[in-house]
C-alpha cells in the first residue's frame, strides 16, 4: 500500500503543487491550509509523514505536530518555513522534535522529494503512475488566432532583462511603452507561428511522458498571484495554461521564474504588438506580412530588411511582448487554469528575466479593475504583516510613499484610516494594499 503524506501550508497553490509532486512519485497525499483541519485529517488517515509549514493562520506548526504525534506516535516530521521570519520558530520546533527535518522556503521541490523518499520510500522504490492529462475542454490551439477578447491599453516599463543562449544576460532600456488597444478586426497578415520572432522551438514533451508530472486545474479568479508564488517557492519548472472562452495563454517557468509566454490572441502576435506600441504602422505590417507569405520568411525578418525594425531592437520588443502577455492575465477574473510540471520548460533562445514579486505587484496595480480592488481591500478591514512572507520587502520595487506607509500597516488601523494617512488618491492606496495581499506580504487580521 502506498504511504500517505500530509501536506500543510496556507498557500493552497503550493499544496496543490506538492500534492502533484508526491502523487506522481507513488504516494497518497492529503492536504490542508490550516492547522486544526490538518490535525483532524492526521487522526483520520494513516499518515506516515507530515510536511508542515511553521506559521499557519490558526496555530503554530509545532502545535500541529504535537497533535499529530499524539494520535500517531513516531510520525515522521518535516517542517517548512520562510527564511525571513521563521528561524526562531524552526529552532523551537526542532528542539521539541529532535528527529524532525527542516527546509527553508523557497526550496528545490526535486530535492525535497529526494528527502521524503529517503525517509519514507514509496512502494516498489520509485513507482510513478501515469499523470492525468488536462481536460479535453481545455484544449485550445495556440496556433489558431482568435480575436474575441477586449484588451485595454497597457503600460510597460522601458527596462527589460532577458537571457539568451550561452547564459548571456542583457538588460535593455528604452522609453516606457503603452500597448494600445488592438485595432478592430486586428491587423491582416498575422504570422501563424507560436514564437513571436524566432524559429518555433519543438513542442514540450507530451503530457503522458514520464518526465511530465500530473496537471492540476481550477478556476482562475484571484489565484494568479498565488500560482506564480507557488512556482517560486518550490523552484518548479513547468507551465501555467490559462483559458477564457477561445483565448488561451501559457506562461512557462524555469526553476520558479517566469521566462516565456505564448498566446493565441491575434493582438498578442509580434507584428501586431509592434503596431500596438507604436513601433510600426498597421499598413507597414500588412505589406511586410504579404511579402513574408510570398517568400516563406518571417514577418519580423522583412521588417528588419525594410529598416522598420532594427535587428538589435528585436530582442527588446520580444521581451516586452512576452511581458505584456503575462501581465494581461492579471486582468482576467474569469477562466480556468491548468498547471503542468515538467523536467524542462519550453525551449526558447530568448527568456525573460523578471523577479516574480515585482511582476505580481505591478500586474495587480496596473491590471486589476477598481471594483475588483475594492472587493479585495475593504475600508473596515485591518491588514497586518504576514508572519511568513514569501518575498522580502527589500526585493520589491516600492515607491517612497509606499515604503513610508508600510510600518503603519500593523493591524491596529482600518484600511479607511490607512487611506487617510497615505495622502494619496484612495484608488492608488487600495491598489498598493491589494498588491501586498497578493504577494502575501500582508494578511487580513481576523476579528
Amino acid at each position: 500500500m502506498a504511504p500517505t503524506i500530509l501536506v500543510v501550508d496556507d498557500n493552497k497553490e503550493l499544496v496543490a503543487l506538492l500534492t502533484s509532486l508526491f502523487e506522481e512519485a507513488g504516494y497518497v497525499v492529503i492536504g490542508a491550509n490550516k492547522g486544526r483541519p490538518a490535525v483532524e485529517l492526521g487522526k483520520a488517515e494513516p499518515v506516515v509523514l507530515a510536511l508542515i509549514d511553521m506559521l499557519l493562520p490558526d496555530m503554530m506548526g509545532y502545535h500541529v505536530a504535537e497533535g499529530l504525534q499524539a494520535a500517531r506516535p513516531g510520525l515522521t516530521l518535516v517542517f517548512m518555513t520562510g527564511v525571513f521570519k521563521g528561524a526562531r520558530h524552526a529552532k523551537e520546533a526542532l528542539e521539541r522534535f529532535p528527529g524532525a527535518l527542516f527546509v527553508e522556503k523557497p526550496f528545490d521541490a526535486k530535492k525535497l522529494l529526494e528527502t521524503v523518499r529517503g525517509l519514507v520510500p514509496p512502494p516498489g522504490g520509485s513507482v510513478v503512475p501515469a499523470p492525468s492529462e488536462a481536460p479535453s475542454d481545455f484544449d485550445v490551439e495556440l496556433d489558431i488566432d482568435v480575436e474575441d477578447e477586449e484588451q485595454d491599453a497597457m503600460e510597460l516599463t522601458g527596462r527589460i532583462k532577458v537571457t539568451g543562449g550561452g547564459n548571456i544576460t542583457a538588460e535593455l532600456s528604452g522609453e516606457a511603452l503603452t500597448a494600445g488597444k488592438p485595432l478592430k478586426g486586428g491587423v491582416s497578415g498575422s504570422r501563424p507561428a507560436t514564437s513571436p520572432s524566432i524559429v518555433p522551438p519543438p513542442p514540450p514533451a507530451d503530457a503522458r511522458e514520464p518526465s511530465a508530472r500530473a496537471a492540476r486545474q481550477g478556476e482562475l479568479r484571484d489565484n494568479l498571484p498565488g500560482l506564480i508564488t507557488a512556482f517560486y517557492l518550490a523552484k518548479e519548472t513547468g507551465e501555467l495554461s490559462c483559458k477564457k472562452g477561445k483565448v488561451k495563454k501559457v506562461v512557462y517557468f524555469e526553476a520558479g521564474q517566469p521566462v516565456f509566454a505564448l498566446s493565441n490572441l491575434a493582438a498578442d502576435r509580434f507584428g501586431q504588438f509592434l503596431v500596438r506600441v507604436g513601433k510600426i504602422k498597421a499598413e507597414h505590417l500588412d505589406d511586410a506580412a504579404v511579402v513574408a507569405q510570398q517568400t516563406g520568411r518571417r514577418t519580423g525578418d522583412v521588417l528588419v530588411e525594410r529598416g522598420l525594425l532594427k535587428d538589435t531592437e528585436r530582442l527588446y520588443y520580444v521581451g516586452q511582448q512576452v511581458k505584456s502577455i503575462i501581465y494581461s492575465l492579471f486582468g482576467w477574473e474569469e477562466g480556468q487554469f491548468v498547471l503542468t510540471f515538467r523536467e524542462k520548460a519550453r525551449t526558447e533562445s530568448i527568456k525573460l528575466d523578471v523577479f516574480p514579486g515585482n511582476l505580481i505587484a505591478r500586474g495587480i496595480k496596473k491590471l486589476y479593475k477598481p471594483e475588483r480592488i475594492a472587493r479585495i481591500v475593504r475600508p473596515e478591514e485591518r491588514l497586518m504583516p504576514s508572519p511568513q512572507p514569501p518575498y522580502q520587502l527589500n526585493e520589491l520595487e516600492l515607491e517612497k510613499w509606499e515604503a513610508t506607509l508600510l510600518p503603519r500597516l500593523d493591524g491596529t488601523r482600518t484600511n479607511a484610516e490607512i487611506f487617510a494617512l497615505a495622502n494619496k488618491p484612495e484608488h492608488q492606496v487600495r491598489a498598493f494594499l491589494a498588491s501586498l495581499l497578493g504577494l502575501e506580504v500582508l494578511v487580513k487580521r481576523e476579528t
